[in-house]
């Protein structure tokens, strides 16, 4: 595989495969019967195997949680190396909206599902830090991935935040979705419009009429054709940065960036 490509999976019907862990939801669940056993004398021997044997389950365990996660345990303090002769792929906003400068020297394209744990985890704590802190500095566009597989609310809401768009609260709507104070769900995307003071009539239309359906499918096929597989997949300036990264991973690239442009 090209190094410069972002990782890709195939599914049997070539819908975007998962994000770096499954949802909890996909999770299949055995029921079995549990049977209670008088457990065995322990020997001297064992106790000792047993104990050596402990720590290195222990850290394997924590090792696999966050390989889990998309980032290892000490992703923060690693310095990121970019590669000068990566690709860059050329990454447009197809129409979605954007926060920040339209000549901003960075811009970041996040391909996310409403639905995905892990893009509610990195909106949650790194966005709004990102944009406060690289205030005109970086344009942030939102462009939709749902994972149809796995989450079925992934798409319904992105229809209802484009529809929430046509009344220029694209974002607002898309931060509600994020913080998930209703969930997901159609009473939801009507309580998160009423929230916004959105005109309800125009609103539900939109969302029954299904608009912006033709719109989300064009953003997952472009991003598959640059081979986007899972959630959420960021370009920044056009570099691929595949999962929920921490802040200092952005903050490193971004300042590369920004250093290369003056």
């Amino acid at each position: 595989m090209d190094e410069n490509t972002p990782p890709t999976t195939s599914e049997p019907n070539n819908r975007p495969a998962a994000g770096a862990a499954a949802s909890p939801t996909s999770v299949p669940v055995s029921v079995t019967r549990r049977v209670v056993r008088r457990p065995e004398p322990v020997k001297a021997g064992g106790l000792v195997a047993w104990l050596t044997v402990l720590p290195i389950v222990f850290l394997l365990g924590l090792t696999c949680g966050w390989v889990v996660w998309g980032q290892s345990p000490t992703a923060a303090n690693t310095q990121v190396t970019l590669d000068q002769t990566a690709k860059r792929f050329t990454v447009p906003d197809g129409g979605n909206a954007s926060l920040g400068p339209a000549d901003a020297p960075v811009t970041i394209v996040e391909f996310s599902d409403y639905q995905c744990p892990f893009c509610v985890q990195w909106n949650q704590q790194v966005s709004a830090r990102l944009l406060a802190d690289y205030k005109g500095k970086i344009r942030f566009v939102y462009r939709d991935f749902p994972l149809y597989s796995i989450h079925p609310e992934a798409e319904p809401a992105a229809e209802a935040a484009n529809c929430a768009g046509e009344q220029n609260a694209y974002y607002p709507y898309h931060d509600l979705l994020f913080g998930q104070k209703y969930g997901l769900g159609s009473s939801s995307y009507v309580k998160y419009a009423s929230d916004l003071g959105l005109d309800m009539a125009k609103f539900n239309q939109c969302v029954s009429e299904r608009r912006y359906k033709t719109e989300i499918d064009t953003d997952v096929k472009f991003a598959s054709s640059l081979g986007v597989s899972s959630t959420p997949t960021f370009f920044v300036n056009g570099l691929a940065v595949v999962g929920a990264q921490p802040y200092e991973v952005f903050q490193q690239i971004i300042d590369k960036e920004l250093a290369a442009a003056k």
